[in-house]
């Protein structure tokens, strides 16, 4: 039993606690290369010749969650080397687990609806979703054969390092669009088969198959969403609502958090692989799923739907998620926490926290987007037709213009 006043005692927790390395098992993170097109065309000119008004600007509105979710991804990642020992800090890191990437993976899936495999959308496919993976894949695995003192380390594109496995899912979730979009019940079928991925070990060891399947149902549910159901979401009595949403779930995680095994939360593993009856796998599908989608909801319920300081930094979101892994990863590797043991203690969980918020804020900036470009969105004409490259060159202008 814990005895923690304040949930700042520390005591010993349980096994499992952090997503394992082995298996290059990674953490989700969110969050992601997803972009939201908007309409582009300029208002036409007055006949007295004034200047035409500027294009439609992006839906501030996602913008502003794709934001605030890398922020609570980052933060979640960077509590991972912290929460042993600690009931208060695993609660939070299983509170914000059961949402922050669902959330992201709604969102993907939202803006993947009108997705029909055309030969411009898979160029932009291949330039804004492998492109990264490969290069990341690779940076990944130099880090770790440097700063974890492991130069045998393999490479291996089949086999995503730490958070790269996003990068793989959303393209396999991408190509999968027309198909779901064509079937009837999608999200009941994406529910079945993630409850059957529950049900086969070994499978997450190639191109991290179990978090495709298990994550699955969230990206479905985005593509069925329509924009009145996010609207919805933004009625006054729902964010009332969502407040003892909060609090319930807060109270529930910090009960039931020294039992719980993370690796559910981690959709990387079979409910065999995780030493439970193989009943519980498709249980713990439709439970997380229910979970992850009403705190989702409650989070999108308070997103702010005007333009912020921070509007601007979701159309980075990419770098901010690619980028913070690093410095995670250093606080693992390099021993951090344990050759300055305050960083575990109450006060260091804070400074760590405000450090995570602020780099993945920096990283998300315009000028690291700039600087990022040449990986996260290169410009390939060069490897595809003419009449491709023409028809994408359209598509991102249009897009430049109404993201400025």
């Amino acid at each position: 039993m814990f005895h923690a006043p304040n949930g700042l005692q520390r005591d010993r927790l349980p096994e499992a606690s952090r997503e394992p390395e082995p298996v290059r098992d990674t953490i989700a993170t969110t969050a992601t290369s997803v972009t939201a097109a908007s309409a582009t065309a300029a208002k036409a000119t007055t006949a007295s010749g004034a200047a035409a008004e500027p294009a439609k600007r992006r839906d501030a509105y996602f913008d502003n969650a794709k934001y605030l979710a890398i922020v609570l991804v980052a933060v979640a990642h960077a509590w991972e080397p912290l929460m042993d020992g600690s009931r208060a800090t695993r609660a939070a890191y299983m509170f914000v687990y059961t949402f922050h990437m669902p959330a992201f993976i709604i969102i993907s899936g939202y803006f993947s609806r009108s997705f029909t495999a055309r030969p411009d959308q898979l160029k932009r496919l291949v330039s804004g979703v492998v492109v990264p993976y490969v290069v990341f894949e690779v940076a990944y695995t130099l880090f770790k054969r440097w700063a974890d003192d492991d130069p045998d380390y393999p490479f291996s594109m089949n086999d995503p390092l730490y958070l790269t496995w996003f990068l793989i899912a959303l393209f396999v979730w991408r190509l999968s669009t027309p198909l779901w979009r064509s079937v009837k019940w999608p999200l009941a079928i994406a529910l079945a088969l993630a409850a059957i991925g529950t049900l086969t070990p070994g499978m997450g060891q190639s191109l991290d198959l179990q978090r495709i399947l298990q994550f699955l149902p969230f990206f479905v549910l985005g593509l069925s969403m329509k924009p009145e159901h996010f609207q919805m979401l933004r009625r006054r009595e729902v964010r009332l609502l969502a407040l003892p949403v909060f609090a319930g779930a807060a109270v529930f995680t910090y009960w039931a958090a020294p039992d719980v095994r993370m690796g559910w939360f981690y959709h990387s593993s079979s409910a065999v692989e995780l030493e439970a009856p193989w009943w519980t796998g498709p249980l713990m599908t439709l439970g997380l799923f229910v979970c992850g989608l009403v705190l989702t909801a409650a989070f999108l319920a308070w997103v702010p739907r005007r333009r912020t300081w921070f509007t601007v930094l979701g159309a980075g979101t990419i770098c901010g998620y690619l980028l913070h892994g690093f410095l995670v990863k250093s606080l693992d590797y390099l021993g951090l926490v344990a050759q300055h043991p305050w960083l575990a203690e109450p006060a260091g969980e804070i400074v760590v926290t405000l450090a995570a918020a602020a780099a993945v804020t920096l990283f998300c900036t315009p000028p690291v987007r700039r600087a990022l470009r040449f990986a996260t969105e290169p410009e390939l004409s060069w490897a595809f037709r003419r009449d491709v490259t023409e028809l994408s060159g359209r598509a991102a202008g249009a897009s430049s213009r109404t993201s400025r």
